[in-house]
């Protein structure tokens, strides 16, 4: 049994980026940035309107004074419009600010009459007008290698004319659930029997990292029929196993998958709940019959993807997580471990859940000889555990939005500052 700093450590060694891609600007949500991006135009583009009203010179403009209309702007092309003293430009939201002009008065605070409107306010140079650049200067980084890009980052590269964007490898996973108890929602339950949570569990976690699951299959403990979805699961990236990764009669997934040739590199890790973890991976060879290179990890201790002639066999490798049996081992084994392994993959630079500091509501002690995550909710700033924190109190965990660490021997008071982690 090794910590679990140690597991982390060695599989984020492992495991290496899949090949970059270029995808289109509108499909790149989520996604991760294969390199940095850089603003080709300011933000605006040119002086424009915030408001829809009249373009003047302040230093012309009192309250009751009168203005003579002598054009209009909307927004698009420019007119070449040029504004003086006791002049007015009807003007648009967005549209080109004149030359001449340095403010905006807003049509609210007229009176039109004629050609000629009436001053209900003083004026002040700058109002209501949106300076070139005063938002995002030309030659500015707008997005950085392995950042997530989000829906806001989408209208950023679009603003600046990018049509494709180039994004870290999509990543596929399957996820087998294992043990002669589980029944798929939906059907009739027998004596003894419980519905499988875990594979809704790990397709939903999946989806939360940008992954769907691509094979979801329940496996009962029949080493043959574990062993075929185990040969299918492998053409994936990932493979995630759910039960059977113990040590007791019925926990068979660890020789399964030795028996297909998996290099098993971890099997427990000193962490409650989830000892029961085991990491390794399949290394295969498939044929590419277009001749390209099917996307995969590349890098040490992967073997690099290289262009292939036709028929020529490439290497392929799946990761392998087993992960306990019990929701909320699975649950805590996937956040902390899988889950930054999946990011790695997908090109993110940032792996960590994030972290945010809370008040503890209660006094807290560890004294087991694992560090223990705590599930609670965190709400106004202040943490709480909620429910029953063993590991199949699913219920609890449902109720929780963070998990707080606490080290083996560690004790925390009420009203402590603590950092807790967060996943929604």
């Amino acid at each position: 049994m090794i910590s679990e700093e140690e597991a982390r450590r060695r599989i984020l060694e492992t495991v290496s980026p899949l090949d970059e891609r270029a995808v289109p600007v509108a499909d790149a949500l989520d996604c991760f940035a294969a390199e940095d991006y850089f603003a080709r135009l300011p933000l605006p583009a040119f002086d424009n309107s915030a408001m829809d009203g009249y373009a003047v010179v302040a230093s012309s403009c009192k309250k009751g004074g009168r203005l003579r209309v002598i054009g209009e702007q909307p927004a698009g092309p420019d007119r070449k419009l040029r504004v003086g003293g006791g002049e007015a430009v009807r003007i648009f939201t967005g549209a080109t600010l004149p030359q001449g002009a340095d403010a905006i008065v807003m049509q609210e605070d007229v009176t039109r009459d004629g050609t000629d409107i009436s001053l209900n306010v003083d004026v002040e140079a700058g109002e209501f007008v949106r300076r070139r650049g005063c938002d995002l200067s030309e030659g500015q980084m707008i997005l950085a290698r392995g950042e997530r890009i989000r829906a806001a980052t989408v209208a950023l590269l679009a603003s600046q004319g990018f049509a494709n964007v180039i994004v870290g490898g999509k990543a596929t996973a399957a996820v087998i659930s294992t043990g002669d108890e589980l029944v798929k929602p939906g059907e009739e339950l027998q004596a003894g029997q419980i519905y499988d949570s875990n594979s809704a569990l790990l397709g939903a976690l999946l989806q939360r990292c940008g992954v769907n699951a691509t094979v979801v299959e329940h496996c009962r403990d029949n080493r043959k029929s574990l062993d075929n979805a185990i040969k299918r699961g492998i053409k994936n990236h990932v493979l995630i196993i759910s039960g059977g990764v113990s040590v007791g009669e019925h926990d068979l997934v660890k020789e399964a998958l030795r028996e297909v040739g998996a290099k098993i590199e971890i099997w427990r890790v000193a962490v409650k709940p989830g000892k029961p973890f085991l990491f390794g991976w399949f290394e295969s060879e498939t044929v590419d019959s277009a001749g390209e290179t099917p996307a995969g990890p590349t890098g040490s201790p992967q073997d690099e993807s290289v262009q292939s002639a036709d028929t020529m066999p490439v290497p392929h490798k799946c990761f392998v997580f087993g992960l306990p049996g019990n929701p909320v081992s699975a649950f805590v084994t996937f956040l902390q471990f899988v889950r930054p392994a999946i990011l790695r993959m997908m090109g993110a630079m940032n792996l960590d859940l994030p972290h945010v500091p809370a008040k503890l509501a209660v006094g807290l002690t560890s004294d087991g000889d694992r560090p223990h995550y705590i599930r609670g909710r965190l709400e106004h700033g202040k943490f709480m555990p909620f429910g029953r924190q063993e590991s199949h109190a699913l219920f609890g965990l449902s109720q929780a939005n963070a998990l707080l660490r606490v080290g083996v021997g560690q004790s925390l008071k009420a009203d402590e500052i603590v950092d807790v982690q967060i996943w929604d």
